[in-house]
């Protein structure tokens, strides 16, 4: 069962912690097959798990170490809002979530596109798919 445990870090009930989370998707879930966002559930499949470069390259995040990320595939459609009537990748379908989990703390991105997004930070500061990024506690 620790096995499990590692790989699914991000898993549970995470709390709004910043600003974006708050305005945007409130209080979220995530278990193995589903994100559940203010009441409403999307099957999620993972992916793989993230190497430190792309935590750094997407989070910013200089704390790597003891945390665990993966990049999860979804679909989110573009008309789906949120709170505040909000949406996570304004007209279009938000197809790919990145996580970040290290203690009681969660980082997720979200993305548009059907390619799978490429994680260095060049790729990044090009790229008009990374939606926005979103920080969660418990």
């Amino acid at each position: 069962m620790g096995s499990l445990r590692s790989v699914a870090q991000d898993t549970g009930s995470w709390s709004a912690a910043s600003t974006n989370a708050k305005a945007i998707t409130g209080d979220i879930s995530i278990s193995q097959t589903k994100l559940t966002i203010n009441l409403s559930g999307f099957t999620i499949a993972q992916i793989r798990r993230l190497d430190s470069a792309e935590v750094l390259a997407v989070f910013d995040s200089e704390a790597v170490a003891g945390g665990s990320g993966n990049l999860y595939r979804l679909n989110i459609p573009g008309s789906k809002r949120f709170l505040h009537h909000n949406t996570l990748c304004g007209s279009d379908d938000t197809q790919w979530m990145a996580t970040y989990a290290v203690g009681h703390t969660l980082q997720i991105a979200f993305f548009s596109g059907s390619e799978m997004p490429v994680m260095t930070t060049d790729a990044l500061a090009k790229s008009t798919d990374l939606c926005g990024t979103f920080s969660y506690a418990r």
